[in-house]
């Protein structure tokens, strides 16, 4: 393993942290919180410090295969989310070591569990940083530096394959730098226009930003604890909606439709999948709880904007859902594990590995029905490779399992089997609002810090 390239690259990200840092420094000097020049001051010191040390000298062998680039991805998280975590202790706005990291962790991965029962108390810095950090987060600062920052295509690569949220990666274009520069892209624009939108709907500059962050990340921090519910505006909720499911989309489909490749966008299977998934729930929960709001506009909206939140994984909320009925919580529940598109910001299992995983199981049947027969499973109408379904079992059966053991080490909390469950699907998923008290008017701060460290594992996992 080449050792000294994975600490060069873990110092580069340390400097990405500490320049990004910057920001929420400078948003704490506008609302004259000087606090910052100490909460936010030391770590940038340390950050650009230690990152300076670690890439002062380019190692000459600068070789990054497989086994390099997921232990890259691995160490830059963890690095990522101790440091992101020192301004929330130094300001004091989060006084405890757990509570800070399991916050941050849930900022980065772009899970949206909170400890936090009254964001307002925060200072403005430190609430720009927790939702910035959603933003950062959500193509992986890691492809960030890496891709933008270098010119070794086999090295990012390998970065690219240890930090895609899905069974494969592929280029959209010749180098995966250049993919990497597309995608950036589109990222920003679309958070820009969102921004723009939710000022049109008259909602302020610094919440604007906010929200935006966590729509583009499909992170879920909000401004308010009321999430998006404080605003009591159709607009705003059909704004938020939309950009949650359009940053659940595979990026690619985005990038086929700028260059005019309408045929290869809506030929896509996962799409149609995800989009069906979709309006299917929303129907059936609209249905559901109609009898709670008396209207169908009011009932489609709320099941929209829920929909879209738990299945992108972003979390926002504009209604109390742990009271609707047991049919919509179960439902929102299974999308909480299916999750968005592969190439998203979003979490869960994802679209296209059920897609796999349901095909898969129809082959099994088939064939033991007929042995003779010769069926594969096809995406796109095109052969599935069989490692990738063989990638596909064994995530699934990997996933499962982690979830079974951080769930008997949840259950000495004084919780119910339901909320442990759903605290263990909702981190491992990075979706963020569980049931019951950690619905979405609920936080995970009961837990203990032990189980507050399980669950920021089951978040970097």
């Amino acid at each position: 393993m080449n050792k000294k390239m994975i600490l060069f690259i873990v110092g580069q990200i340390m400097k990405a942290e500490g320049g990004l840092m910057i920001l929420p420094m400078l948003v704490g000097y506008y609302y004259k919180e000087y606090h910052v020049n100490t909460s936010f001051g030391i770590p940038i010191l340390v950050l650009l410090s230690v990152g300076f040390i670690l890439t002062f000298k380019k190692p000459k062998n600068n070789a990054v295969f497989a086994k390099e680039g997921f232990v890259s991805v691995a160490l830059a998280w963890i690095v990522m989310s101790i440091f992101g975590a020192m301004p929330f202790y130094i300001s004091g706005d989060i006084p405890s070591v757990a509570d800070c990291i399991f916050e941050t962790v849930s900022g980065f991965t772009t899970t949206g569990a909170t400890i936090c029962t009254h964001v307002e108390d925060m200072t403005k810095s430190c609430l720009f940083w927790r939702s910035f950090t959603h933003w950062i987060g959500g193509m992986g600062v890691l492809v960030f530096v890496l891709a933008i920052l270098s010119n070794n295509d086999s090295r990012t690569m390998h970065m690219m394959r240890a930090e895609c949220p899905g069974p494969k990666v592929g280029k959209l274009v010749s180098k995966s730098t250049y993919t990497a520069r597309i995608l950036y892209a589109m990222y920003f624009v679309l958070t820009v226009i969102e921004i723009i939108l939710l000022l049109c709907g008259g909602m302020p500059l610094f919440d604007s930003l906010i929200n935006a962050f966590g729509t583009a990340g499909t992170g879920g921090f909000a401004s308010h604890s009321e999430s998006i519910a404080f605003y009591h505006s159709t607009y705003v909720d059909m704004v938020i909606g939309i950009f949650m499911l359009l940053f659940g989309m595979n990026f690619n489909v985005f990038y086929y439709l700028l260059v005019r490749k309408f045929a290869l966008a809506f030929k896509n299977e996962e799409l149609r999948v995800y989009l069906g998934i979709a309006a299917f729930s929303t129907i059936a929960i609209a249905a559901n709880i109609y009898k709670m709001y008396g209207s169908v506009a009011r009932s489609l909206r709320f099941s929209f904007f829920q929909v879209s939140s738990i299945m992108t994984s972003t979390g926002f909320a504009t209604a109390d859902f742990t009271k609707w009925p047991t049919f919509s919580q179960t439902l929102l529940l299974t999308l909480m594990l299916v999750g968005a598109c592969a190439g998203s910001t979003g979490g869960g299992v994802k679209v296209y590995r059920a897609i796999i995983l349901f095909k898969s199981g129809i082959k099994e049947i088939r064939y033991v029905m007929n042995p003779r027969s010769v069926i594969t499973v096809k995406m796109d109408g095109k052969p599935v490779e069989p490692e990738v379904t063989k990638g596909v079992m064994s995530y699934t059966a990997i996933c499962i399992f982690i979830m079974i053991i951080s769930l008997l080490a949840l259950t000495f909390d004084q919780y119910s089997i339901e909320e442990t469950a759903s605290a263990v699907i909702t981190c491992i998923n990075n979706i963020g609002p569980g049931i019951g008290r950690l619905g979405p008017c609920g936080s995970f701060a009961g837990f203990t810090d032990i189980s507050k460290y399980i669950l920021s594992l089951d978040m970097l996992i």
